[in-house]
């Protein structure tokens, strides 16, 4: 059975549908997910818990995230996964 979104929804809860049909693989292996940023039609987002600094993470981003996200809504082109700002300020601290 297909998903299909309500088109009467706003952009953001169209993408947390999306998202919430892979959350389930993501948190099987301890991940998430969260949206940071929709900027045209661009999602920004934070990978968390063990994918975020799983070295498989860029494919779980594009073969899973990205591909269940423009499926379901169409109106997004790209998915980014960008740092979160807890993880900068640490970076910030590393130099």
């Amino acid at each position: 059975m297909e998903l299909i979104i309500d088109t009467n929804l706003s952009l953001h809860e169209k993408v947390e549908i999306a998202l919430d049909s892979i959350r389930p693989y993501l948190k099987a292996d301890g991940g998430d997910v969260k949206v940071l940023n929709i900027i045209g039609n661009i999602l920004e987002i934070e990978m968390q818990g063990s994918c975020g600094d799983c070295p498989m993470s860029q494919m779980t981003l594009k073969a899973g995230i990205e591909q269940a996200v423009l499926k379901l809504v169409p109106e997004i082109k790209s998915v980014k996964a960008m740092k979160s700002s807890y993880e900068i300020e640490n970076m910030m601290y590393e130099l």
